[in-house]
């Protein structure tokens, strides 16, 4: 039976989920830290259901990218009654899917494999050090390499290779938006057009992530845990909202390096104090 100090511990996965979805420091793997070293949700909802939670809790953050890009998501939906000009560059419905193929065809392959071997806290100590490698070299190269500044400049082989490098990010702790942020700088894209694609690719794919997790794992649900779901949902929003809009301020300003550096420090600590 679910209790308030349950509910409490959904609130703060929610708060960390929030605050670190679409920062380059991966949410999942803070998620994993926070809950297997600290909460122990696992205890609460059995495994299979606390993984789902860790997956469906981006819903909420989904929620706030939907918010925060709504004019972008009308557009490319075809919604908008303002007609562009035939000639005018926009990014278009084919070049978002066209980056969402890669990581969806993987996912789907290697989804049992993700699930029971790499949920953990060595795999994450691994991928927060190889992630922040791989910033480090996003932002050297992008020092001397000329960048388009919009997402209505993207190429379709530009929006591909986004998508290959999100790949990397199945890997709990590498970061989806950590891989997909380096990947656009290191292809050509600032720091910001980066991100805006980033988040904007995030939707579909989370979304269809929680519900492939939902799916695999609906036989161990009970109303029982519905509340510790929608505390967690809400508290991601909220926070996800707030984050989304200053990280977004941010980004062009300071770059990779600092959350490069952050996940060193992390990934040392955690090694040191518990492993």
């Amino acid at each position: 039976m679910i209790d308030m100090f349950d509910l409490l511990k959904a609130l703060i996965l929610g708060i960390v989920e929030g605050l670190t979805e679409f920062a380059p420091v991966s949410s999942t793997g803070h998620m994993i830290i926070v809950d297997d070293l600290l909460l122990k949700s696992k205890e609460i909802l059995t495994e299979p259901v606390a993984n789902t939670f860790k997956v469906v809790i981006q819903l909420g953050s989904i929620l706030a990218v939907v918010i925060v890009f709504k004019d972008r998501f009308i557009d490319l939906l075809g919604l908008n009654r303002k007609k562009h000009s035939a000639n005018e560059n926009r990014l278009k419905l084919g070049q978002v899917i066209v980056g969402l193929l890669p990581a969806a065809v993987l996912g789907l392959l290697f989804e049992d494999f993700i699930d029971e071997h790499l949920f953990s806290i060595n795999t994450v100590i691994y991928s927060l050090v190889a992630g922040a490698i791989l910033m480090i070299i996003a932002d050297i190269v992008s020092r001397n390499k000329p960048q388009i500044n919009t997402i209505d400049k993207i190429t379709y082989k530009q929006a591909l290779g986004v998508g290959l490098f999100q790949c990397i990010a199945l890997w709990p702790g590498f970061s989806r938006s950590g891989a997909t942020i380096s990947g656009g700088v290191l292809l050509g894209m600032s720091h910001r057009a980066a991100a805006d694609f980033t988040f904007i690719m995030a939707v579909p794919v989370m979304a269809g992530a929680s519900f492939l997790s939902l799916l695999k794992n609906w036989q161990y649900f009970s109303m029982d845990v519905l509340p510790f779901f929608i505390i967690g949902f809400i508290s991601a929003f909220v926070f996800a909202l707030v984050s989304i809009r200053f990280f977004l301020k941010l980004i062009n300003r300071i770059k990779l390096l600092p959350f490069a550096i952050y996940r060193i420090i992390i990934a040392i600590i955690i090694y040191i104090v518990f492993l």
